[in-house]
């Protein structure tokens, strides 16, 4: 059994720290950010791990190749289910902090378990009490690193119990999300064109719904409306490049009109709101 704590100020810096998941991390809110990361490795096959988050932030990711993901929200004491289909994307909210168990497709197989046969479940909210207690038992297991059980003994305690969890909490019929695909269709045309200088309108139409519910739903689904989103992401993507810029090989003005920022004042001023410090002190460290 192997334990390990990580402490970042840097969002790439927290995504790297799980490397075999696909995500990718954006900031949502004004601050300078802190992750923190506390896994619990067992015998090869399984890893629980805490993350916490201290300001809002946008996650796109998928579960390891092969892998079963038992997620446990505590903003909403929800049981979340991911494999490496569930490609997601939604943001969280300040001073965030979740809890999952991940089994490996060894031991999936070993028990006679198929992520593919859940796929029903994926990413729907399953909440209940069981989920609520034994993500509870959870942070206290991680933090005494597994407490009296053995690597021998804590992977099939775990797949079991969460099993259990599962079986608790399944409603009737999967629950739909209609601002979930919304929202999603509206990220995917984004990334496909990622410097393209998208309006409200031109987004309503790329997912095929009336501007109104675009806002309605992206609002519910996300706490922003459809523009503020657009703007933080571009304020984030410019981040990266003065962050990986070569030292002389660009200037903020370059990278502030690549984003489509047009007022150099305006951008510095939104740009230090977002993230606390300027863009040029971003650019001289890089």
């Amino acid at each position: 059994m192997r334990s390990h704590t990580l402490t970042t100020s840097d969002l790439d810096e927290q995504t790297r720290s799980t490397p075999l998941w696909q995500q990718h991390y954006q900031q949502m809110s004004p601050g300078r950010f802190e992750g923190h990361l506390r896994v619990l490795e067992v015998a090869g096959q399984v890893q629980v791990f805490e993350e916490r988050l201290n300001i809002r932030v946008e996650q796109q990711f998928a579960a390891p190749r092969g892998a079963l993901v038992f997620s446990f929200d505590t903003a909403d004491h929800a049981l979340y289910l991911l494999d490496e289909h569930s490609h997601n994307c939604w943001i969280t909210p300040p001073d965030y902090r979740e809890l999952a168990v991940v089994f490996d497709a060894e031991l999936l197989a070993e028990h006679g378990l198929d992520p593919a046969s859940l796929g029903r479940w994926r990413m729907a909210p399953l909440a209940s009490l069981q989920a609520r207690v034994f993500s509870g038992w959870l942070g206290k297991t991680l933090r005494s690193e597994g407490g009296p059980l053995t690597d021998a003994t804590l992977g099939r305690q775990l797949l079991e119990d969460c099993l259990f969890v599962l079986e608790s909490s399944l409603p009737r019929e999967a629950p739909r999300s209609p601002q979930r695909q919304t929202v999603h269709r509206v990220m995917d045309a984004v990334a496909a064109d990622p410097t393209a200088n998208l309006t409200a309108p031109q987004l309503a139409r790329l997912a095929g719904v009336p501007l109104e519910r675009l806002q309605r739903e992206f609002r519910a689904f996300t706490g922003l409306s459809p523009t503020q989103w657009l703007r933080l992401r571009r304020l984030n993507m410019a981040r990266r490049d003065l962050q990986r810029a070569a030292p002389g090989s660009t200037t903020v003005a370059e990278v502030a009109m690549h984003w489509s920022f047009w007022h150099l004042g305006r951008f510095a001023e939104s740009y230090r709101g977002l993230f606390g410090e300027l863009p040029s002190q971003t650019l001289g460290r890089g």
